[in-house]
């Protein structure tokens, strides 16, 4: 049984009145909290407000919303988009949003990785064989941002950044 003073945060495990340690309390990053936490709540405003953003970014660009953070068996997709003003005809677009608070020690888009890239090709493989998409181009788009107030929004919209 979970100690009620500690609430989910690692930090308090320690002061435990029960003197239960962190494990025998329930935490699950009891192991390794100092270099892992728990994600919370300002990293997943974060993400919502760059979904947010991005979206708006991109409605503004042309292009037509399909769907956010569309989930299927092989993954998620941020935003699934229409584009009917491409250079090669209309494409369906799988965008990628990384938001971060900084850009200080590397960039937003440099986190879309190779394993990032497989899944989001095996979401739009899954998406495809579901619908009729015949005659359309598929690409895969990072939008990239950096909101790091009081300043202005940093967005970055890199077309077919993978194939």
């Amino acid at each position: 049984m979970p100690c009620p003073s500690l609430r989910g945060h690692v930090r308090t495990a320690w002061t435990c009145p029960r003197g239960l340690g962190p494990t025998q309390a329930g935490l699950r990053f009891a192991t390794t909290w100092p270099f892992t936490r728990p994600r919370g709540d300002d990293e997943t405003n974060l993400g919502k407000t760059g979904e947010e953003l991005a979206a708006k970014f991109l409605r503004k660009q042309g292009l037509k919303i399909l769907a956010r953070n569309y989930r299927c068996p092989s993954g998620e997709a941020d935003i699934i988009a229409l584009d009917t003003k491409g250079q090669d005809g209309e494409a369906v677009a799988f965008v990628e949003v990384k938001t971060r608070a900084s850009d200080r020690y590397t960039s937003p888009e440099s986190a879309v990785n190779a394993a990032k890239q497989k899944h989001l090709r095996a979401v739009a493989r899954y998406y495809c064989s579901s619908r009729d998409t015949t005659g359309l181009t598929i690409r895969f788009d990072i939008v990239a941002i950096v909101l790091a107030p009081p300043a202005e929004p940093k967005i970055k919209h890199i077309i077919a950044a993978f194939q």
